[in-house]
C-alpha cells in the first residue's frame, strides 16, 4: 500500500482530524488527540485495506504527522475500526446542490 497523503480538517491547539487518500481515492479518516506524553488515535479505514496495509498506514501517520507535531511523547496508541462509509449528517446544508443530503446520508441527526 502506499504512498499515502493526509489532509487536514480540523486542528485545534490539543487535536487534528485527517482524511487519508491512497491514489486521490478516501481509503480512511484520522482523529488525533494529543495529551502529556501520549498521542491517542482512532483510526477509520475501509473494509479492503489489508492488516499489513493498516499497520503500512500506522507508520507513515508516525513518521508523518505525529513526528512532524513535535511533541514529547512516550506512546502512539491508535483504536482501529475497519468497515464502510455510510455518509455524514449535520443539521447544516454542506451540500453542492443545497439539499442537505449527502452522498450516502440522509442529511437527518
Amino acid at each position: 500500500m502506499g504512498p499515502f497523503y493526509f489532509e487536514r480538517e480540523v486542528r485545534t491547539p490539543y487535536s487534528e482530524v485527517y482524511t487519508i487518500l491512497e491514489d486521490e481515492a478516501v481509503i480512511g479518516r484520522i482523529d488525533l488527540h494529543y495529551v502529556s506524553g501520549m498521542v491517542h488515535g482512532t483510526l477509520t479505514i475501509g473494509e479492503s485495506v489489508t492488516q499489513e496495509g493498516i499497520q503500512d498506514l500506522i507508520d507513515a501517520l508516525d513518521e508523518e504527522i505525529v513526528d512532524s507535531v513535535g511533541i514529547s511523547r512516550e506512546e502512539f496508541i491508535i483504536h482501529v475500526h475497519q468497515g464502510r462509509d455510510i455518509g455524514v449528517w449535520s443539521k447544516n446544508d454542506f451540500t453542492e446542490n443545497g439539499n442537505g443530503h449527502g452522498e450516502h446520508g440522509n442529511g437527518e441527526l
